[in-house]
């Protein structure tokens, strides 16, 4: 997973190709490892922690009915807290673009996802003046 902090597209894609490929035959495996790394390495450059996040949604999307129930919950809880982390950080710059695709997600009558408000309470906190 180091190969993700390659400047080269090419190898990016190559990385995020094998991490979903790995993730059919073992995605308890893939997704604990992606969690691991992501947690020592929690200093990693956003697009390349990315990456590894698109890999894991992948694994998680394509193996769901495989997923133990536990794992399942911890990894999603973990993946939900990095991918609000990125919004956050991505917010520090492009604050009107990440704000516009959050409240994408706020639908009338419906109580929003935790981490929808948690990357709100976020974004305000490191934007605030």
């Amino acid at each position: 997973m180091d190969a993700t902090t390659d400047k080269d597209p090419q190898v990016q894609e190559q990385i995020y190709n094998a991490l979903c490929h790995l993730g059919e035959s073992e995605p308890e495996e893939i997704l604990n490892s992606c969690d691991e790394y992501l947690r020592q390495h929690d200093k990693l450059a956003y697009p390349h922690r990315v990456i590894i996040l698109k890999a894991m949604e992948t694994v998680v999307k394509n193996n769901i009915a495989l997923l133990d129930k536990s794992t399942a919950k911890e990894v999603i809880r973990d993946w939900q807290q990095a991918a609000s982390n990125v919004l956050v950080a991505v917010g520090q710059r492009f604050i009107n673009k990440v704000m516009e695709e959050v409240l994408t997600k706020f639908q009338p009558g419906i109580l929003p996802h935790y981490f929808v408000m948690q990357t709100f309470a976020n974004l305000s906190v490191s934007n605030g003046e």
